[in-house]
C-alpha cells in the first residue's frame, strides 16, 4: 500500500513538458475582481435505472451501458492522493457503504484523511438521490436518515449540501423539509422547465432563496441554485472521460496537435457565458455526470492543466471547488436573493415534453413502496415492544430496500423492466425478514408474561401480502372441523381507530367475536370474478369450484396496540351477515325510481334511466352536489417522422381523449348489508369498479380493476378516472407535496413567467402523494389515494386522477424501452393488471381538511393483519395490548412516523404535527404530546432533540445554518416548539413543525407493565 500510494505521489503531479517534468498549479484560490470558475468535480451514479443497483456497481451488463461504481470508487482514491488540491463530491451512499465494505482497514485511513481533509466531500448523503414526486415525505426523512447516520458513525461528519441535480422537477417539501431541516445551507439541481429557466437567465435569478413551507416562515428558506444549462454536465467540449469527444489538454510541444491556447480561449469563452446569467463573479462547473470518473486521473489531469494555464492567462480564475465552498463564497457576498415560495412542478425539458407521466408510471409498484412503507412503519414499532435484537432478523433489509426505491429513477417508473423486477425482488425480501420480526414480537405480546419472565414466541403467525386480489391462505381453512381463525389487528398510529376490515374465507357461514366474546357486525359477499381472475392468476392456480367469500367486520383499535378478533363457523348464515342482492339492467322496465345507496349518514344517488352516479347527499352536513364518475383514457402519441416527441416512460403527451363506457347501458349490482353497501359495475371488458358507502364513515370508497389495458389498436393509453360535480372551482385546484403540504394550483397558470401553454393537459398534471381538492364559497371536494399519481383539475368543478399507463413508444430520454408491461405465467403473457383505491368526500367549505389529514394518515400507516389458526377453544392470553398509557389521547393533529430501536439500544423517535398554519379552526394549533405516557413501562434516562436526519443535535444545526437575505419584506421566523423539560417530557409542536429526538431509557428501571 506505501509504495502504491508514493509512486501516486510522485508521478501524479508531474507531466513531461519540453521533456522536462512539470508540476502544475492547482492551489488558486479565489480572486477577488475576476471571474471566479469553481470546478466541481462529482459523478452522479443512479442506483439502477438501465442496470440493476448491483449491477452498476460491480460492472455487469455493460453491454446496455458501460458503467461500474466500483471502478469509479477505486479510481478516485489514488488520484485524490496525487495533488491534495483535487477535490471530488459523492452522493450516493448505497454506492459508497457497498464499496466501504470491501476495503481493507489502510484504505479506510487513507479515505478518512481525504474526509477530513476536505477532498472527499459528501453531499445530500441519502442512499439515494430520492425522486421528489412519487415519494412520501415519511419516505425521503428515512432514506435520508440512513445514509447520514452511515457518515455519522464512519466519518463523524453531517453533510452540509442539498444535491438533487438529476429528479424531474422539484417539491416544497424537499427544500424546506430535506433541506433546512435537515441542516443543508443550500441546494442545487438541474432541471427546471425550460419556459422558467430562460427568463431566470435572462434576469440572473437562477439562484434565489426559496421558501418551502408558508407554516414555518422564513426558518424553512434555503439558498438554491438551479442550475444554467438544465443539466449537470461540464460546459460543451469539457467532458474528460476515456473515449469521449472533449479534446483534451495537449501541452507538450514536441507533439503534433498542441492545443493550450484553443483550450484556454474555449475555457474563458465559456465562463463569461455562464457569468452573464449568474449574479456575482462566482459560477459553478459540475465536472462529471452519470458514472464517470471510471478513469479518473483523465479528468484531473486535464483540469490540472486548464487551472495552470487559465490562470497563467489572467482573463479568469480557476479552481478546484466544492459545492459548499461555491455556497460559503455566494454568502460572503452580502447579497439579496429572490424569494420564491411554492415549487418547481410540472417540468417540460422543450416543447411538447412535460414529464408528467412519471407520476403514474408503474402503479403496481407504485403501490408495493407504499404498502411497504407503511409496513416498515408498524413493523420497526412492534420490534421496538419486544426489543431488537442482536443477531437474526430485524427490519434492517426493509429499510435498505425501501431507500434504494425512493431513487428518481426508481419509484417514478423510469426504469428498465427488469431492473423494475429487480426492486421489487428487493422489497419482497426485505418484506419477509421483517415479518418474521412481526410475527414474532406479536406471538410475545399475546404471551402473559411478567417483565421479568423471559419469553419465546409459541404461536405461530401469518400474514397475507397478496388481500388486494383476495388471497390470504392462512384465513381460507375450513372452519367446520373446530378450528377458529384468530386476527390480530395491529394499529400503528397514536389515537384509537375503528375500520372495517375485509379479508377472504371459503365459508359464508362465520360468525366474530371479539377479545372478550361480543359478537360483531359482519359482511359476507362473494368475491368477484375480476378479483379471482388475478388471484388465480397471481398464484399460479386453477379456478376452483370452491366458493370464496369475502369477509368484513369492524374493528375498533387502541393507539400503538392490537385488538383480537377470532372467526369462528357457524354452520348457517348468521342473520347479521346476510345481504341484499339487487341487479339493475335500465331496460326500461324499472319502475323504483332513482337508486339511493348507504345507511348511514352518506347517501349516493344512481341515476334510474342509465345508472349512473348522479347525487352526493350528507344528511348531517347538509352537503348536497351533483356528482358523476367515469373513465376515460388518453390516447398515447407516437410521434411521427417531423416531431418525433412520444408519450412514454416520463413524458406525458396525449392525442385525444376518449370515454370508456360500454356500447349499451352498464348494469349495476347493488349489495345492501349491515356495514356497507356497495356497487359493482363493468365498465368495460377491461375495467370494473366496485363503489361503497359504510354505514359508518362518511367518504366514498371507490375500488377498481384497470387492466390489461387493449393495444391492438396500435395506440397506447393511459386511463383515468373523473370526478364531476356543480363546484365552481374557477381554475383552482389544490395538491399536496410529498404527502405533506397542499399547494394552490391554477390551471394554465404559473406564478414566475408568463406560461405559454401548448400542452393544456399535460401541462397542468402534478403529483399526487395524499390527495387533491376543489373548491367554492360552500363546498368543497376531496379525492385521496392510496399510491402516487399524476392528477389534475382539467375543466372547473372536475378533478382528474392517472391510474394506468400502458405506452407503445420510447419517449427518448434515455431509458430505452416502451412502458408496456406484462406480466406472464405458464408462457402466457398480458398486459398488467392493477387493483387499488381511491377515496371521495365532499365537505361544507373549511371543514374539508380534518377528513384529509387523518384519513390520509390511515390510508398510510393501515391495520397491520396477522392469522393464526387456533383450537375453538383456545384464546389468547393477552388479547388486546397498547403501548401507549390506554387513557392517555394524543393530539388529532400529531401523527408518530418514527419509533425505532437503533442498534446501540436508543430509541429514535419522530413527531409530526398534520396540519398547516391556517388550515383549520380548530387543529392548526400548537400540540402537546406527553412522552411519560408515550412511554409507560420505560424511564427515559436523556433525551436529544436532533435534526430531522438525527445525525445531529438541533440546536448545533440551527447555530451553524447560513441565514441569507430576501429581496424585499420577506417572512419572518414562525414560531416553533420550546425545548422540552426534562421533568415533564412534554414536546409542543406548532403547524407542520416535525421534531426529532433521540431517547436513551433507564435500563435498570422498568415501570408497570404495558397496558393490556
Amino acid at each position: 500500500m506505501g509504495l502504491w500510494v508514493f509512486s501516486w505521489i510522485v508521478c501524479g503531479l508531474c507531466v513531461l513538458v519540453e521533456g522536462k517534468y512539470m508540476v502544475y498549479n492547482t492551489s488558486q484560490g479565489i480572486v477577488p475582481g475576476k471571474i471566479n470558475v469553481h470546478l466541481v468535480p462529482h459523478t452522479h451514479d443512479d442506483v439502477g435505472w438501465l442496470k440493476t443497483i448491483d449491477q452498476y456497481y460491480v460492472g455487469l451488463n455493460n453491454s446496455i451501458q458501460g458503467a461500474c461504481v466500483q471502478n469509479v470508487l477505486d479510481s478516485l482514491i489514488p488520484a485524490l492522493l496525487a495533488d491534495k488540491s483535487r477535490k471530488i463530491v459523492y452522493a450516493e451512499m448505497a454506492f459508497f457503504q457497498r464499496w466501504w465494505n470491501d476495503q481493507s482497514n489502510d484504505t479506510k485511513s487513507i479515505v478518512r484523511k481525504l474526509v477530513n481533509t476536505g477532498q472527499l466531500e459528501f453531499i445530500n448523503g441519502g442512499m439515494c438521490m430520492h425522486d421528489e414526486a412519487a415519494v412520501h415525505y415519511v419516505d425521503m426523512i428515512d432514506q435520508t436518515t440512513l445514509g447520514h447516520r452511515f457518515l455519522k458513525e464512519e466519518f463523524s461528519v453531517t453533510p452540509r449540501i442539498g444535491w438533487q441535480i438529476d429528479p424531474f422537477g422539484h417539491s416544497a417539501v424537499q427544500a424546506y423539509l430535506l433541506g433546512a431541516e435537515v441542516g443543508f445551507d443550500a441546494l442545487y439541481f438541474a432541471r427546471i422547465d425550460y419556459q422558467d429557466r430562460a427568463k431566470r437567465k435572462s434576469e440572473k435569478k437562477l439562484e434565489l432563496i426559496w421558501q418551502g413551507s408558508k407554516s414555518l416562515g422564513s426558518s424553512s428558506q434555503i439558498f438554491t441554485g438551479a442550475f444554467h444549462a438544465g443539466n449537470y454536465e461540464p460546459p460543451d467540449t469539457f467532458n474528460f472521460e476515456v473515449n469521449e469527444q472533449s479534446p483534451v489538454v495537449q501541452d507538450n510541444i514536441n507533439l503534433f496537435d498542441y492545443n493550450v491556447h484553443e483550450r484556454v480561449n474555449d475555457f474563458v469563452a465559456a465562463a463569461i457565458f455562464q457569468s452573464n446569467v449568474t449574479r456575482s463573479n462566482h459560477v459553478m462547473w459540475t465536472m462529471g455526470t452519470d458514472f464517470k470518473y471510471q478513469y479518473a486521473n483523465s479528468w484531473f489531469r486535464n483540469m490540472d492543466k486548464l487551472i495552470h494555464y487559465v490562470n497563467l492567462d489572467g482573463r479568469v480564475n480557476a479552481l478546484y471547488s466544492t459545492p459548499s465552498f461555491y455556497t460559503d463564497t455566494k454568502y460572503a457576498l452580502d447579497e439579496s436573493w429572490p424569494l420564491k415560495t411554492d415549487d418547481f412542478f410540472p417540468y417540460a425539458d422543450r416543447i411538447n415534453a412535460y414529464w408528467t407521466g412519471y407520476f403514474t408510471s408503474r402503479p403496481a409498484l407504485k403501490r408495493f413502496v407504499r404498502v411497504m412503507s407503511g409496513y416498515y412503519l408498524a413493523a420497526r414499532q412492534l420490534e421496538f415492544f419486544v426489543g431488537r435484537k442482536t443477531s437474526g432478523p430485524t427490519t434492517d433489509s426493509l429499510a435498505d430496500a425501501l431507500a434504494i426505491l425512493q431513487h428518481h429513477d426508481a419509484i417514478s417508473g423510469t426504469e428498465q423492466q427488469h431492473v423494475a423486477n429487480d426492486y421489487a425482488k428487493r422489497l419482497f425480501i426485505g418484506y419477509k425478514e421483517s415479518a418474521t420480526v412481526v410475527e414474532a414480537s406479536l406471538s410475545l405480546l399475546t404471551q402473559k408474561a411478567s417483565s421479568s419472565e423471559s419469553r419465546s414466541p409459541n404461536t405461530k403467525f401469518e400474514q397475507c401480502p397478496l388481500l388486494n386480489i383476495s388471497y390470504c391462505p392462512s384465513t381460507e381453512v375450513d372452519l367446520s372441523k373446530g378450528k377458529k381463525i384468530a386476527v390480530v389487528v395491529y394499529n400503528p398510529l397514536g389515537w384509537k381507530r375503528t375500520e372495517v376490515v375485509r379479508i377472504p374465507v371459503i365459508n359464508e357461514n362465520a360468525k366474530v367475536r371479539d377479545s372478550v366474546g361480543n359478537v360483531i357486525p359482519v359482511q359476507v359477499l362473494p368475491i368477484v370474478d375480476a378479483w379471482l381472475a388475478q388471484r388465480n392468476a397471481y398464484t399460479g392456480k386453477l379456478d376452483s369450484a370452491t366458493p370464496l367469500y369475502s369477509l368484513s367486520f369492524i374493528a375498533t383499535v387502541p393507539a400503538l396496540g392490537f385488538s383480537t378478533y377470532y372467526i369462528i363457523s357457524t354452520g348457517k348464515l348468521e342473520g347479521s351477515a346476510s345481504v341484499d342482492t339487487i341487479n339493475y339492467k335500465f331496460d326500461g322496465n324499472q319502475e323504483e325510481g332513482d337508486i339511493v345507496i348507504g345507511s348511514g349518514n352518506l347517501n349516493l344517488v344512481y341515476s334510474e334511466k342509465d345508472g349512473k352516479l348522479a347525487r352526493y347527499i350528507n344528511s348531517r352536513s347538509k352537503v348536497n352536489i351533483s356528482l358523476a364518475q367515469s373513465y376515460s383514457y388518453y390516447a398515447g402519441f407516437n410521434g411521427t417522422t417531423k416531431d418525433t416527441q412520444a408519450s412514454g416512460a416520463y413524458v406525458f403527451r396525449p392525442n385525444g381523449t376518449y370515454l370508456i363506457e360500454p356500447d349499451g347501458k352498464v348494469p349495476l349490482t347493488v349489495f345492501r348489508g349491515p356495514v356497507f353497501d356497495e356497487v359493482h359495475q363493468k365498465i368495460s371488458s377491461w375495467i370494473y369498479q366496485i363503489t361503497r358507502v359504510y354505514k359508518d364513515f362518511e367518504h366514498v370508497e371507490v375500488e377498481f380493476s384497470v387492466g390489461p389495458i387493449p393495444i391492438n389498436d396500435g395506440f397506447g393509453k393511459e386511463v383515468i378516472s373523473q370526478i364531476k360535480t356543480n363546484i365552481e372551482s374557477s381554475k383552482t385546484f389544490y395538491t399536496d407535496s410529498n404527502g405533506r403540504d397542499f399547494l394552490k394550483r391554477v390551471r394554465d397558470y404559473r406564478t414566475d413567467w408568463d406560461l405559454e401553454v401548448n400542452q393544456p393537459i399535460a401541462g397542468n398534471y402534478y403529483p399526487i402523494n395524499l390527495g387533491l381538492y376543489i373548491k367554492d364559497e360552500k363546498t368543497e371536494l376531496s379525492v385521496l389515494v392510496d399510491r402516487s399519481v399524476g392528477g389534475s383539475s382539467i375543466l372547473d368543478g372536475e378533478l382528474e386522477i392517472m391510474l394506468h399507463r400502458r405506452l407503445l413508444h420510447d419517449d427518448g430520454r434515455g431509458v430505452g424501452e416502451a412502458l408496456n408491461e406484462e406480466v406472464c405465467f405458464h408462457g402466457n403473457c398480458s398486459g398488467l393488471t392493477v387493483i387499488g383505491k381511491y377515496y371521495i368526500r365532499s365537505d361544507p367549505i373549511g371543514e374539508g381538511s380534518k377528513w384529509r389529514r387523518s384519513f390520509g394518515q390511515e390510508i398510510y400507516s393501515p391495520f397491520l393483519l396477522t392469522f393464526a389458526v387456533l383450537e375453538e377453544s383456545e384464546n389468547f392470553p393477552v388479547a388486546t395490548f397498547s403501548g401507549i398509557v390506554s387513557s392517555y389521547k394524543m393530539p388529532d393533529s400529531v401523527a408518530i412516523i418514527t419509533l425505532q430501536e437503533l442498534e446501540n439500544g436508543s430509541v429514535l423517535l419522530r413527531l409530526a404535527h398534520l396540519y398547516e398554519d391556517g388550515e383549520d379552526k380548530d387543529l392548526s394549533t400548537k400540540a402537546n404530546v406527553e412522552l411519560k405516557k408515550l412511554f409507560p413501562t420505560k424511564k427515559i434516562k436523556s433525551i436529544k432533540e436532533m435534526s430531522l436526519s438525527a445525525n445531529q443535535e438541533r440546536a448545533q444545526m440551527e447555530k451553524k445554518r447560513l441565514s441569507w437575505k430576501v429581496e424585499g419584506s420577506g417572512s419572518i421566523p414562525k414560531p416553533r416548539g420550546g425545548p422540552v423539560d426534562p421533568k415533564s417530557l412534554v414536546v409542543e409542536l406548532t403547524p407542520m413543525e416535525i421534531r426529532t429526538f433521540i431517547i436513551k431509557f433507564d435500563s435498570n428501571h422498568m415501570l408497570n407493565q404495558v397496558e393490556r
